[in-house]
């Protein structure tokens, strides 16, 4: 699965610069400044958040820093009315439909920061390694029997490519013709396990000609690439009439499998320690592919950003995601959240529960109930 292979399409260079001569992005220039913007902002929300774990004011954390071409080049070709379902790494896609001060409460701990994801078309966080595949395949569905033209955009790991979901969430999409694009974060590492021990394919990509549907390669750490990818995948899974016969029978298909190739800088979780299972020459290789200074250099050669412009979207950044964690750290939980989505209607167990704990708070207390 070489980073090099000429099936990857690829727009720019290790340095960022354009592979051909009279490249014209797929994108108008305040488009380009907003992607830029929304690379650095999850960049800086990244470091944030690990600095936030290491102080004990979050849970475990995954990282997404070096992943962040795949997740705003894939979300920049949605529609708002696109659904998205994502793993539990690709911060981008929560952070493209707004909400980050809610995002941050989740991550602290509070249920009620996950509960509005759905206000943006973005499924609840999904921490069970591709089970969320084939619930985007039914949403999918249902979009295609309702007569609409949404797509449903779903994010996985490479990893979860070796369960049970993933196959058949991909065979149902398949079967019947879905609005779906499966994006395939194919970071190298599934917490320790490598690419090429998780499938004895050439690539990833090539797995959805078992399923009828296409498979397509892309730089993940080109947004530009993945952009134009995303869009041509969108269009096919919304408009499938205006795409060409492809597929079993000669169907016009509507599913897309994009593998996003890219690499994690960071620890599969800040509970995994990355040094065991990889060496630091490693990371430096795929750091020169960093897809924010690659993208960078390609708007600064342009004349879109120079030193002013990017020094006021640092600004912008910090401040953005500063506002954020102090909205999140103000507001206070209710314990009660607990219960209110384990199930569509409470069981008899669940509503004992809940008024065990109410009895609870009101004899002792919400700060005794904390230090005990």
């Amino acid at each position: 699965m070489d980073f090099e292979d000429a099936d990857l399409h690829r727009r720019l260079d290790a340095d960022g610069r354009p592979l051909e001569d009279g490249y014209e992005p797929p994108l108008a220039e305040d488009r380009l400044r907003e992607l830029y913007r929304d690379m650095r902002l999850s960049r800086h929300f990244d470091e944030r958040m690990i600095s936030l774990q290491r102080q004990g004011r979050v849970g475990t954390y995954a990282s997404s820093a070096g992943q962040e071409g795949s997740q705003f080049g894939s979300m920049y070709a949605l529609r708002d009315d696109d659904w998205v379902f994502y793993q539990y790494r690709e911060h981008g896609s929560v952070l493209d439909r707004g909400g980050l001060a809610d995002y941050v409460r989740y991550w602290m701990g509070q249920e009620a920061g996950n509960a509005t994801l759905t206000d943006h078309h973005v499924a609840p966080l999904n921490i069970s390694i591709g089970s969320h595949v084939p619930h985007a395949t039914g949403m999918a569905w249902a979009s295609k029997l309702r007569g609409d033209d949404s797509v449903v955009v779903c994010h996985f790991g490479e990893g979860a490519t070796s369960e049970g979901d993933f196959h058949e969430g991909a065979n149902f999409a398949g079967v019947f013709d879905v609005p779906a694009v499966f994006v395939c974060n194919n970071n190298s590492w599934a917490i320790s396990v490598p690419a090429e021990a998780q499938t004895a394919s050439r690539t990833f990509a090539a797995k959805a000609e078992a399923y009828g549907f296409p498979g397509v390669r892309v730089d993940g750490m080109d947004p530009l690439a993945t952009y134009e990818v995303l869009t041509e995948a969108v269009d096919r899974a919304r408009d499938p009439d205006g795409s060409p016969p492809e597929g079993a029978g000669g169907r016009a298909t509507r599913p897309t499998l994009v593998e996003a190739v890219q690499y994690r800088f960071g620890a599969h979780t800040t509970a995994d320690d990355p040094s065991v299972y990889r060496d630091d020459e490693e990371v430096e290789r795929w750091k020169r592919w960093d897809p924010i200074p690659r993208l960078e250099t390609y708007l600064r050669e342009r004349g879109t950003l120079d030193d002013e412009s990017i020094d006021s979207i640092e600004a912008e950044v910090e401040r953005a995601v500063a506002e954020a964690i102090d909205r999140a750290t103000a507001a206070e939980p209710d314990p009660e959240d607990l219960f209110s989505d384990a199930y569509a209607e409470p069981t008899e167990r669940v509503r004992e529960q809940r008024a065990y704990l109410r009895r609870l708070r009101e004899e002792y207390g919400d700060e005794a109930l904390l230090e005990d």
